[in-house]
């Protein structure tokens, strides 16, 4: 979950202009601090190195030199809760609504049932992905991570500490946590009325929904599921079902194009955070997050990579190619065919994680407006 990273799943954010040390291209490796997981926004900023001379957190830390006075106001309060949840570093998560809206006929867009299922699901996605946000900082407090990735020697900030409300003393632990377990809450309560309202409710939409429900907020809180080795399943699981689900909710069934362009989307959140796993090794290492940068070497980490570039080139084209989606589909997704190249081959290189990064976000963006137009002009013709 990156927000920084998001994640794609949990709250280390912010922009930053390290440089690498050492990136995973021709034998380079990036390292740095941890991002959220889940989400497509944002970049990196302090590094360390792989092999431990990184600062490592100091548990139970739960405030910093730095903290500030706490929110006061509504609006100041709306502002450290809206920045708890990264709000501004979410926001591709939602275009998933727009996928599936647009991959829906035309006479079924706009009916009231469809509209109010698709609204109440949206709804509840907000309160899921709130609450694995929220989490994730109370879990970065606990253990030291976030105060280790944002303030070096003296207190002295990393990175925009305004981005972490339970560093600057906005937000209490106590609040945050708080707010984590509504949003979840919150979220359960709408996709439960997404399900009620919905047309049909066949069992596998109800099925995939509980288990992001289940799973999505312990990615690095109760089970902490990142640090066992799933962080990468959660970071492209969670983004695919939030696809899908909707979709079955309205229609009942799961058509080949709906699937690809699901799995599509789930790809492209992980070739954003694959990145910032690898920027983050040494945080990561620290704190005992399992990713594949972590535990691969520099060149297995770039076939993984690799890999996952070229199941997205292939499958773009394969779709269209053995009638998974219309024959010209793959044309639709050019420009962010050419940009996953450009992302993937340059990083091979120059072993920059965050401009991989960064680029990875701009790929994901022009592959959703690639997807959109695909649809709209197939239910047009």
């Amino acid at each position: 979950m990156d927000t920084d990273s998001p994640s794609g799943a949990v709250g280390r954010s912010g922009t930053g202009t390290d440089t690498p040390r050492r990136a995973g291209g021709a034998g380079a490796r990036a390292d740095g601090v941890t991002a959220t997981r889940m989400s497509g926004a944002g970049t990196d900023a302090a590094s360390g190195t792989r092999s431990g001379a990184g600062t490592a957190p100091s548990a139970g830390v739960s405030s910093s030199p730095s903290a500030g006075p706490p929110a006061t106001g509504a609006r100041g309060r709306l502002v450290a809760y809206a920045r708890l949840a990264k709000f501004e570093f979410v926001l591709d998560y939602y275009l998933s609504m727009v996928v599936l809206w647009t991959a829906l006929a035309g006479s079924v867009r706009f009916a009231p049932d469809t509209l109010t299922t698709l609204l109440l699901f949206l709804l509840g996605e907000v309160g899921v992905i709130s609450a694995v946000m929220a989490l994730d900082d109370v879990n970065g407090i606990r253990d030291g991570s976030d105060r280790a990735n944002y303030l070096g020697t003296g207190g002295t900030p990393l990175r925009p500490l305004e981005r972490k409300p339970l560093l600057t003393g906005a937000l209490t632990v106590g609040q945050a946590t708080r707010f984590g377990y509504l949003s979840l809450l919150w979220g359960a309560v709408f996709w439960t009325a997404a399900a009620l309202a919905a047309p049909e409710r066949p069992l596998w939409t109800l099925v995939v929904t509980g288990l992001v429900l289940f799973a999505g907020f312990q990615y690095s809180w109760g089970l902490k599921l990142s640090y066992r080795g799933f962080g990468e399943v959660l970071i492209m699981g969670c983004p695919l079902v939030i696809v899908v689900a909707p979709y079955g909710f309205v229609t009942g069934h799961l058509p080949a194009t709906v699937l690809v362009q699901a799995v599509l989307f789930g790809l492209w959140q992980i070739l954003v955070s694959c990145y910032s796993n690898t920027k983050d090794i040494s945080g990561d290492a620290a704190v005992g997050r399992s990713t594949v940068a972590v535990h691969a070497s520099a060149r297995g980490n770039l076939l993984f990579i690799g890999a996952l570039s070229a199941a997205d080139l292939l499958l773009t084209v394969g779709a269209s190619a053995v009638g998974w989606a219309p024959w010209w589909f793959f044309a639709a997704l050019l420009p962010e065919m050419a940009l996953r190249l450009r992302q993937f081959t340059s990083f091979s290189r120059n072993g920059d994680a965050l401009l991989a990064r960064r680029r990875g976000v701009v790929a994901f963006r022009t592959g959703v407006a690639g997807i959109v137009l695909a649809n709209l002009i197939h239910f047009a013709s």
